[in-house]
């Protein structure tokens, strides 16, 4: 849908994915594929390595970056993804979080890899039950830096995201495509066995010497590294990659449904979206 807007303003997309943009993740992640790449001209795709420290902070730099560009020959842009995180950083811009006392952050880190991530979900659970019930709570590194958040200033990372906002100097219109809960969980379980097809499990299989790095804590590759390191089946990992994917879904939604600027549209429906923008741009 993204690519079709884009064809229709002759502009470009912006990704607002956290992990598309780095180029040794490809199946897992479901980056567009070349063809779609040669469509339109997109940003933060394949823009940055595994290594890199990539974050929403510096999402918003370089998406902003990418807008202006684009508004120098286009009066559109084209935003795409489901990294809330990210989307809220260009649309407002992120308040600043106090340091944390190292200490706190290796204390965190030592209990994490003794433990392991049940450990980090019970402790957001106990000490964060705001960001329990909203955040991401499959990213180890997330927890982690949300936990250090509370423990070291008392407050939830969630109040620091919501102190302040940027009004930019362009119109933002907000779009959110949504399927009835079956339908979604059809097309989620059907992705995940084509992610299978194509060669996943090989992927994975060639990055696991980078398991440690942040960019790897991600839904399908956490659990086919699991699976290869001997824990459960491979055919229990499809089973868990298609329930995290899942809750992953159902967290995304919720984010986006807190935020009552968004227009809800099918996922086909074209003009309407169009629709929203010419109603946009005539009623200023």
């Amino acid at each position: 849908m993204a690519i079709e807007i884009a064809r229709h303003f002759n502009t470009e997309i912006i990704s607002a994915d956290s992990r598309q943009c780095y180029r040794e993740l490809n199946i897992g992640v479901a980056k567009p594929n070349t063809n779609q790449l040669q469509q339109v001209q997109h940003h933060f795709i394949n823009s940055h390595s595994l290594h890199n420290d990539v974050n929403a902070a510096g999402f918003e730099q370089y998406a902003l970056a990418a807008a202006i560009e684009i508004f120098k020959h286009n009066d559109v842009a084209i935003m795409v993804g489901g990294t809330g995180l990210y989307i809220k950083a260009f649309c407002e811009s992120l308040d600043e979080i106090p340091p944390v006392s190292p200490e706190i952050r290796e204390n965190i880190i030592a209990n994490y890899k003794q433990s392991g991530i049940t450990w980090l979900q019970e402790q957001m659970r106990f000490n964060d039950p705001a960001y329990f019930s909203r955040g991401e709570l499959m990213n180890p590194q997330r927890l982690m830096r949300a936990l250090e958040v509370k423990i070291g200033t008392g407050k939830s990372i969630l109040e620091f995201q919501h102190q302040k906002k940027v009004v930019r100097d362009f119109s933002i219109i907000k779009i959110g495509l949504e399927l009835p809960k079956e339908q979604l969980h059809y097309h989620i379980h059907q992705r995940v066995d084509e992610m299978i097809q194509l060669g996943l499990l090989q992927e994975v299989e060639s990055l696991l010497q980078y398991k440690q790095l942040p960019a790897m804590r991600t839904v399908g590759y956490t659990e086919l590294i699991r699976y290869l390191e001997g824990e459960g089946s491979f055919e229990d990992a499809i089973v868990l990659i298609k329930k995290n994917t899942r809750h992953y879904a159902k967290r995304q939604l919720t984010w986006f449904k807190k935020d009552e600027s968004f227009k809800w549209c099918t996922p086909r429906d074209k003009e309407r979206i169009i629709e929203e923008y010419e109603s946009h741009t005539n009623g200023q």
